[in-house]
């Protein structure tokens, strides 16, 4: 599958990469690496954060996270953020390129990078930021075996997301946005709104 996402990603990243946010001054940016593994079914790579943290404790998400003014791109933001995170080297990473830069519900905009790593590379979750990391086939994904579909309003815009659990983790909200925007545009995965799953406000 990974031949077909880079086949596929390589038409347009070009464009993407021109729409990067840079400069000086990142303040209120952030970004995450998307990262896949090297094998057939490639596995999502996703962390739990700690339940001490004081934002966003225990949901799931991509490893990375705000801009540092030490930061010389938001591509070395997400490489910094995910070693810092889980222990993954910047060197262990074979970067394709960014994704869409996204808001979140508190007008942060994230910049996902897309990643590739080796299967068996040895992962090890900060314990003062993290529960858990864990990993999902992107097969998963795939088939949207979605729990339900949650409806939040971005940027004065109505968006609708699917939700999904494995294994015990809820998946949700940005991760799951991130996640869908990646399978529909780059896969073109037949995800949509499904009006048979209820949808849950989260404004």
């Amino acid at each position: 599958m990974l031949d077909i996402i880079e086949r596929k990603f390589t038409r347009m990243k070009d464009e993407l990469a021109a729409r990067v946010p840079r400069g000086p001054d990142l303040h209120g940016h952030a970004a995450v690496l998307l990262a896949l593994t090297d094998e057939p079914d490639p596995q999502v790579i996703l962390t739990l954060r700690s339940q001490q943290l004081s934002s966003h404790s225990g949901e799931v998400s991509f490893p990375g996270g705000r801009w540092d003014e030490t930061d010389p791109s938001l591509q070395y933001t997400a490489l910094r953020e995910t070693h810092e995170e889980i222990g993954l080297p910047a060197e262990e990473v074979r970067i394709l390129g960014p994704l869409w830069t996204r808001s979140t519900r508190w007008q942060i905009q994230v910049t996902p990078w897309l990643g590739i790593v080796a299967a068996d590379a040895v992962l090890t979750p900060n314990p003062g930021e993290l529960d858990a990391i864990f990993h999902v086939p992107l097969s998963f994904f795939l088939e949207d075996p979605r729990v339900r579909t949650d409806r939040v309003t971005i940027d004065k815009t109505r968006v609708y997301l699917p939700a999904y659990e494995y294994e015990g983790y809820e998946i949700w909200g940005f991760t799951a946005g991130v996640l869908t925007e990646f399978l529909v545009r780059v896969l073109d995965a037949p995800i949509g709104r499904r009006d048979d799953v209820p949808l849950r406000a989260l404004n």
